[in-house]
């Protein structure tokens, strides 16, 4: 087998890279280990940086996120029963960012995939690359009982933080960032109108929560938790109560609650590895950096991976400019450090952190404070939270 562009996973940003280049006419072709329907079963972020939108239209995927999507022009934070504002329209010159599920985003990305005859490949196993540092890398998988073997020219590895891609990197070539934190997320989905038009950031003393949505009848609600705790700890009737005992009273007053159709509690931690490739294998999204959800920058900064490996593919095979191959990893990671400064700020700002002293609690809410309280502060928190413009490749 042969493609020019070999994806390894079929996740969103393998698939907008692969529908990116396919309209371009370059050939891919995507393998994946699991099958679609686990695919789409994935409950994951639900806001999209204006960059993402618009590289979802250039794709050519965007009817149905622009026609359901909901444009949120601001976001609220509600400190300590304090609720401030942030006008990310008025802040950012007219940037907004859209609410849309990861979901529906995989869902018209498979669509387009197979409506334009592009190949991807289910339920491959043992998928190994090969021959990175070489003019002609491949990729071995598993399929149906048989191997075969995938040549190409280039190796796009967003096959996530647990993937192949980043594990077949020599460990000594690599080096990585982390943070783990000491708390997870306990996230629900349920059929309930949302509490508020806009995204609500709540701090309180008992931890952190956020009230997201998916459309105007499908909520996302989180709550901060120990690291230890289990989903089976957690009732819907529990966590709907300490849920509204974490929101200001006009909020928690205003709750519509129900019956959860997803639960689940997602660990947080900050990772990165550099550099984010590896000869011709290029590391895309999760593979290679991990933020936690607070600043909403996850899926955002894998498809601001996938913008700026497109277009320098897209130089390479049409005008032959193989010397920028060697910047990707360099362009994409100053856009990963500040996106995992911000998510570490809002986490720092929002969370409650058992070890911290009376001294360093203080500071926290005084930082916080001079944030929202001026308007050069509320602008950063805007400029970081609708993104910042991607990068051109000359």
């Amino acid at each position: 087998m042969k493609t020019q562009v070999a994806i390894i996973g079929a996740g969103p940003s393998g698939l907008l890279l692969g529908q990116l280049l396919h309209n371009a006419g370059i050939d891919t072709l995507i393998l994946e280990r699991q099958t679609p329907d686990y695919v789409l079963g994935r409950i994951r972020a639900g806001v999209l940086e204006q960059g993402m939108v618009e590289l979802l239209r250039q794709a050519g995927v965007g009817q149905r996120m622009d026609a359901e999507g909901l444009v949120h022009a601001g976001f609220e934070l509600a400190l300590d029963g304090r609720r401030v504002h942030i006008d990310l329209q008025a802040l950012t010159g007219g940037k907004t960012v859209t609410i849309y599920g990861q979901t529906e985003v995989t869902r018209d990305l498979m669509a387009a995939r197979r409506d334009g005859g592009a190949q991807t490949i289910y339920e491959a196993s043992n998928v190994v690359p090969h021959g990175m540092k070489t003019a002609e890398p491949f990729v071995t998988f598993d399929k149906d009982g048989e191997t075969y073997r995938l040549d190409c020219d280039y190796i796009a590895g967003c096959d996530g933080f647990h993937g192949v891609a980043r594990q077949s990197i020599p460990a000594d070539c690599l080096k990585v960032f982390e943070r783990v934190y000491p708390f997870g997320w306990l996230g629900i989905l349920a059929d309930t109108p949302p509490v508020h038009e806009e995204l609500v950031y709540a701090r309180h003393e008992r931890g952190f929560a956020l009230c997201s949505m998916r459309s105007p009848t499908r909520t996302r609600y989180y709550l901060q938790v120990p690291a230890q705790d289990k989903v089976e700890d957690w009732s819907d009737q529990r966590f709907w109560d300490e849920l509204k005992s974490r929101l200001p009273a006009a909020l928690a007053d205003a709750l519509v609650t129900g019956p959860s159709i997803e639960k689940s509690i997602a660990p947080l931690r900050s990772f990165v590895v550099e550099p984010m490739q590896y000869g011709r294998m290029f590391l895309v999204g999760d593979a290679a950096h991990i933020v936690p959800p607070t600043g909403a920058k996850g899926l955002n900064l894998a498809a601001s991976d996938v913008s700026t490996l497109f277009n320098i593919l897209l130089k390479v095979y049409r005008e032959g400019r193989v010397d920028l191959l060697e910047k990707y990893s360099e362009v994409c990671l100053r856009r990963v450090w500040k996106a995992e400064r911000f998510s570490w700020w809002m986490t720092s700002m929002l969370h409650r952190f058992d070890e911290h002293d009376a001294f360093s609690q203080r500071i926290s809410e005084s930082e916080l404070a001079y944030f929202v309280d001026s308007e050069a502060g509320r602008k950063t928190i805007a400029e970081n939270y609708v993104g910042l413009p991607y990068e051109a490749i000359e």
